[in-house]
């Protein structure tokens, strides 16, 4: 059949064929053994480097869970990890990945790993605060067994937006609405920490299912480390490389429909909590929820 070579024809292929370009996903993640950008920070006792600091493993016990931080405070980047989540029964240990800044009004965004009963998929929990304030979990399993292997989990934060990834899929974004009166964290300096702890008073099923210690010890592993972020010292209320860094640029302000049609196949198939569709919790969907496509 002859293709028409109308100026609507040819404009009408040239948005299908731009349509079917992948989306950009961020810079590949550079690995670097662990004391580049981290140190321990409690229970160094409980905390193994391996292949020459390549890799780390943390070591829960009915005595002590254990934790690390990065070196350095950051004003937007990309950060990543790889982790191997601990095996079998891990109901009501919890394994943390995330930013954080230390004043009483902080911003943190978290992933948070919440143990299950052997048998059980695991679930990945999310939030994001501002301004001190949190309440915005969301729930998901993943399509995969996190403790059989090495699995990436990122952090993309620029002044727009806040882009959760799993394995360079987008599994939740977080868009700047200060338009819409929700506050953003801009102008606080975050460490990222990473820890592994008993929180058998809430992690499984609401703090039903406690932490069986006869299969401890719990073991969660690292590697990759990759910071590549705007550090600044945390009286630091700007980024001086604003506008000028790759995670700045046009392409990485928004997801494009690639991207968002991974994000709604994790909505459709893997989410099983929502706070913006919490109406027991909240009567009026709060405001951010549209502009993130949670509504």
């Amino acid at each position: 059949m002859a293709v028409s070579s109308s100026p609507w024809a040819l404009l009408a292929l040239f948005f299908m064929a731009f349509s079917t370009v992948m989306a950009i996903p961020p810079r590949k993640a550079i690995d670097v053994p662990f004391g580049r950008n981290y140190v321990p920070t409690w229970a160094f006792d409980h905390q193994k480097q391996l292949n020459g600091g390549s890799e780390l493993q943390l070591i829960l016990d009915k005595y002590t869970g254990t934790g690390f931080q990065s070196k350095g405070s950051y004003l937007f980047g990309h950060f990543s990890m790889h982790i191997k989540l601990p095996a079998g029964d891990t109901a009501g240990v919890v394994t943390a990945f995330y930013l954080s800044s230390t004043n009483n009004e902080h911003d943190e965004i978290d992933f948070e790993f919440l143990g299950n009963r052997t048998g059980q998929p695991a679930i990945l929990q999310t939030n994001v605060f501002t301004g001190g304030k949190g309440n915005r979990e969301q729930r998901i399993y993943l399509w995969f067994d996190p403790s059989k292997a090495y699995h990436t989990y990122s952090i993309l934060w620029n002044l727009y937006q806040i882009v959760f990834f799993v394995d360079n899929i987008p599994i939740r974004v977080f868009k700047n609405s200060k338009d819409l009166g929700v506050r953003f964290p801009f102008n606080q300096p975050m460490k990222l920490y990473s820890s592994l702890w008993n929180a058998d008073d809430w992690a499984t099923r609401g703090g039903l299912e406690k932490t069986n210690w006869a299969n401890a010890p719990f073991i969660a592993s690292y590697r990759g480390f990759h910071i590549d972020g705007c550090q600044a010292s945390v009286e630091s209320k700007y980024c001086a490389t604003q506008g000028r860094m790759w995670w700045d640029q046009k392409e990485f302000r928004d997801l494009d429909a690639y991207q968002y049609r991974r994000l709604k196949w994790v909505r459709m198939k893997w989410t099983i909590y929502n706070y913006c569709t919490d109406r027991t919790r909240f009567s009026v969907m709060p405001a951010e929820c549209k502009r993130d496509r949670d509504a």
